[in-house]
């Protein structure tokens, strides 16, 4: 049965060429929504770029600015009227945030109370999906991860999402907006150009026919959920705002697999997936990376309760999926 939910729908997706806006702000156009992509800076090989070139949209309007410009994002949200916004723009790289702090809390935490402040002036009837991530939980001895756990991120990039995530629940309670947050685990699949990650990373050095590198000792446990699977809990999440705000408005939840895998593992499984021979990861570190989180995994058990929302897809199914889009991808070339 088709489903016409977002038909004529008017969405603001922000960070729209992100890897998971791309995604999602892609879906949306495909079920008819009319979407304003909210980008900073061009990224010509982006996941959006790469499907604009195979299909114009004639409900898609890509709106360059910047979200810690307030007028900027007074502007768009009073012009544009949206339904929904999905908040996904972020400095989303670890290394970076590390090393220019300031930047990153001037993004992810000021870019975010400027989208809540608008929306409370303006915009009151819009419905917010806030990106968070399981980085916002810090390190815990107790696991999986779940809601009600505290948020004691040490680091600047967990930190700003930490903050984000709080400063969305309470413009939910205080100002009585539909506002959910969604807590990710590591998300991957086609469309990943971020080598700094582990999964487009391994799968290029399998391509080159290069020995996988390994930042780490390759014992720390990671959860790991494959983009369509998160693109259904967005869409998911925003119906049932949509239909039933007081069951998750205000709410934050955690979407991930539930079965974490050592980063050794995952890069053994690249390589078998693959189908290449004689390839061995190189593990540079004898040591644990300091500041790095050992053991990070989600409980999705409230999602699984309050939005019948369940992975569909296996890492192995996930991976080769994706490992088959990056071969496409390469031979493009």
């Amino acid at each position: 049965m088709k489903d016409n939910f977002w038909k004529n729908k008017k969405v603001i997706v922000t960070g729209a060429n992100g890897f998971l806006a791309s995604h999602l702000t892609i879906h949306l156009l495909e079920r008819g929504a009319e979407v304003g992509g909210i980008i900073k800076e061009k990224i010509p090989f982006s996941f959006l770029n790469l499907k604009l070139k195979e299909k114009k949209y004639k409900n898609l309007k890509l709106i360059g600015g910047d979200i810690v410009d307030y007028a900027f994002i007074k502007r768009c949200f009073k012009i544009y009227k949206p339904h929904f916004c999905f908040h996904l723009a972020a400095q989303a790289i670890v290394g970076t945030a590390n090393k220019s702090p300031i930047p990153t809390f001037m993004t992810n935490i000021q870019g975010t109370w400027n989208i809540l402040d608008v929306v409370r002036e303006y915009s009151w009837d819009t419905k917010i999906i806030v990106a968070s991530s399981d980085k916002a939980y810090g390190e815990h001895k107790e696991l999986p991860y779940v809601e009600t756990a505290a948020l004691q991120a040490l680091h600047p990039y967990d930190a700003s999402k930490a903050c984000a995530d709080i400063l969305s629940r309470t413009y939910a309670h205080t100002y009585n907006l539909t506002i959910a947050v969604t807590r990710c685990a590591n998300i991957y699949g086609p469309g990943d150009l971020n080598f700094s990650r582990i999964i487009p990373d391994t799968i290029r050095s399998v391509f080159l026919n290069k020995d996988p590198i390994i930042r780490s000792d390759g014992t720390p446990l990671r959860d790991y959920i494959f983009i369509d699977d998160i693109v259904n809990a967005y869409f998911v999440l925003a119906k049932s705002l949509y239909v039933e705000k007081s069951k998750v408005s205000g709410q934050a939840f955690n979407f991930g697999s539930g079965k974490p895998i050592s980063v050794l593992e995952l890069v053994n499984l690249i390589i078998n997936i693959s189908g290449t021979k004689g390839l061995k990861p190189q593990i540079l570190s004898k040591a644990k990376i300091k500041g790095e989180i050992d053991k990070q995994y989600l409980s999705s058990k409230k999602a699984n309760r309050l939005l019948k929302w369940y992975p569909r897809y296996s890492l192995k199914e996930g991976l080769t999926k994706t490992i088959n889009w990056y071969r496409n991808y390469l031979l493009s070339f």
